[in-house]
């Protein structure tokens, strides 16, 4: 098993990562495909994914800021869920630096939502209870409110807006 560095959406793996990230994510979530090719042009963005021979098992989409990673968006493709690779691959990056890392989740209002935050706490992840929202990544759609979960320790409300000021308008731009 591999991890690979997509950095164009002409590499050979894009297409299929692309695929799974449409599947994954609700369409308030997605960045457009000009929004994905602008933001891998961003030096401190990563899109990571897993690969065993040439099979796509997973990707980690992730900023490196300053004080901080951020998980942009993570998925494990249908026929690897449950087998320990969302796990191996977040542990990949938690063992690669001694930033705290973040993420984000949605409300705790469905039963996968509720497994979702789950999954993040079992692996160290800490649910922090602050008011959150961010920008919509499409022109049209409204804010997104959502929760912050934060490795290894939980985020004050002080640092959280801190994070938010500086780094949101880097993560929230324009298409």
């Amino acid at each position: 098993m591999k991890q690979v560095r997509l950095q164009k959406t002409s590499d050979h793996y894009f297409k299929r990562a692309w695929e799974l990230y449409q599947e994954a994510f609700p369409i308030e979530e997605q960045r457009s495909f000009d929004g994905q090719a602008k933001v891998l042009k961003e030096i401190n963005y990563h899109f990571d994914i897993l690969i065993e021979g040439e099979e796509l098992i997973g990707f980690i989409l992730w900023w490196d800021f300053e004080n901080y990673k951020y998980i942009d968006h993570f998925a494990t493709a249908k026929a690897h869920r449950n087998k320990g690779f969302g796990k191996l691959i977040l542990n990949k990056l938690m063992e690669s630096t001694d930033k705290p890392i973040l993420l984000e989740v949605e409300l705790p209002t469905s039963s996968i939502n509720k497994r979702r935050i789950k999954f993040y706490e079992r692996v160290d992840f800490q649910l922090n209870q602050h008011y959150y929202e961010t920008p919509p990544l499409k022109i049209g759609l409204p804010p997104l409110q959502l929760l912050v979960m934060s490795y290894p320790n939980p985020i004050s409300k002080k640092d959280l807006a801190i994070f938010v000021k500086k780094n949101h308008p880097i993560i929230f731009k324009d298409e």
